[in-house]
């Protein structure tokens, strides 16, 4: 007999499955009943319900029913009823019952009764069988492929940077150092210093910290391209909103100013939402009512909602005016924090925003600058709850403030004189922007901690797993 998905039980389609028989493979969630009947919830990681089995106890051998426990693996073959019971609309009568894998009650850790997503962490090899990561984990696989279908739709070429690189995109210094050298007997130069042309590339690498770089020459010949793969940053940050490891998306486009790479992100943004809503709602209810009641609404808003366009200095100005006690002062030249962005989006503006022109000294040296000398053209987007979810900018295409711009943050020129060729030969306005995946997903589950939407979180002193 063909199996079935129990996804698939739950369908708008499943009354013609009603009065046949099918065949469900899964895990069991809970067991309960008489001496008479036993009813088994059943899930297969397909959607979020159980479906319910009805066994009559008299119909199977008394140890097999007893080692159905929660955990146990079963394939379970019946008849689909319509329910008479509330919660469900169909269940079926189990005519067979095997059972692939014992799960022992007491030794199994995720028993019916409600865990800490702190526990949760620390056996993160068996969480994706609770409900709550379970629907995490179908949300993180939606958003992904709605990713990769929005760039297609639109004309994007899917762009593999290296992971392995000479290059800090962010001149922020905290790589992580990739090596096959021997760490007891570590090669030294003549003034004492660790010979990296011993190494295997010759040369000092890292894990990449980002794939802009590498994007924007993609771009320069392609016209529009996208990266999304994992990224590392070595940042000793033990926080809710920071990552080890984690997934990065950054469309690079040939030809796009501020104001198109705006129009991109909003509407990228959007879409992404969108489809979650269309598509994962169950999931997205679940997560709703579990965790975060206002969950669905923030969703919709965003969607919407126009998002506001904002100077930084505007910003800036309007802080000023809150007399709110910000823990970080405000003023011209600060790094905003979350708890200014979130006052923009939540108190001020009660929307979605776009800041732009932010300070060259406290953005990146790749980003093109203004005429007031003063300000680049960057762009953050900024989201309830979350604070900066895009960050982006137009590129710096005139080659000679590119140099300048390199010499004041410390890059040497000729070490990148790969990436200053796109500036010598054929330069061209190009723009582009980078969003975070686990940022996004934070958002669309609702979940309040980032180690939470990965399913194996890298962070200082953990690499479990």
């Amino acid at each position: 007999m063909t199996r079935k998905e129990i996804v698939t039980l739950f369908s708008d389609d499943v009354k013609e499955f009603v009065g046949k028989d099918v065949c469900i493979k899964g895990w069991v969630r809970t067991k309960r009943g008489n001496k008479n009947v036993a009813f088994i919830a059943i899930n297969d990681g397909s959607i979020i319900h159980n479906i319910q089995v009805v066994a009559d106890v008299a119909k199977f051998d008394e140890d097999l029913l007893r080692n159905i426990t929660t955990g146990a693996c079963l394939c379970i073959c019946g008849k689909l009823v319509e329910s008479l019971g509330k919660g469900q609309s169909v269940e079926i009568v189990a005519e067979s019952i095997e059972i692939y894998g014992n799960a022992n009650p007491e030794t199994y850790p995720l028993q019916k009764k409600g865990h800490s997503l702190e526990f949760l962490r620390e056996i993160a090899h068996l969480r994706p069988r609770t409900n709550t990561f379970g629907a995490v984990f179908r949300l993180r696989h939606a958003m992904a492929f709605a990713i990769h279908k929005y760039f297609n739709d639109n004309g994007f070429f899917y762009w593999h940077s290296p992971l392995i690189t000479a290059s800090d995109a962010e001149g922020a210094g905290e790589m992580f150092r990739v090596t096959t050298l021997d760490m007891e007997n570590l090669p030294k130069t003549a003034d004492g210093k660790i010979d990296f042309a011993e190494d295997f590339f010759g040369k000092e690498t890292s894990l990449t910290v980002s794939g802009q770089l590498e994007g924007e020459l993609g771009a320069m010949a392609l016209g529009k391209i996208y990266t999304f793969g994992p990224t590392f940053r070595a940042e000793n940050s033990n926080t809710p909103r920071h990552l080890s490891e984690f997934w990065m998306i950054e469309p690079e486009m040939a030809f796009y100013e501020l104001e198109d790479n705006m129009n991109l992100a909003e509407d990228f943004i959007k879409y992404l939402i969108g489809y979650a809503l269309e598509h994962c709602m169950s999931d997205i209810e679940f997560l709703n009512n579990m965790y975060d009641n206002s969950l669905i609404e923030r969703l919709r808003f965003v969607v919407e909602n126009q998002f506001v366009r904002l100077r930084y200095e505007q910003a800036i100005e309007i802080l000023k005016a809150s007399k709110q006690k910000f823990e970080f002062p405000v003023d011209w030249g600060v790094d905003l924090q979350s708890e200014h962005e979130r006052y923009l989006v939540e108190k001020h503006f009660k929307c979605p925003v776009i800041l732009i022109d932010y300070p060259k000294e406290i953005k990146a040296f790749y980003m093109k600058q203004n005429d007031d000398g003063k300000t680049v053209k960057a762009m953050d987007i900024l989201f309830p709850t979350i604070g900066e979810i895009i960050g982006g900018s137009q590129r710096e295409d005139n080659i000679d403030k590119l140099i300048t711009r390199m010499g004041e943050v410390g890059i040497k020129p000729e070490d990148m004189d790969w990436y200053l060729d796109t500036r010598r030969f054929g330069s061209a306005p190009h723009s582009g922007f980078g969003l975070g995946f686990e940022r996004l997903l934070l958002f669309v589950t609702g979940m309040s901690n980032i180690r939470d939407v990965i399913p194996f979180p890298r962070f200082p002193k953990n690499a479990t797993f």
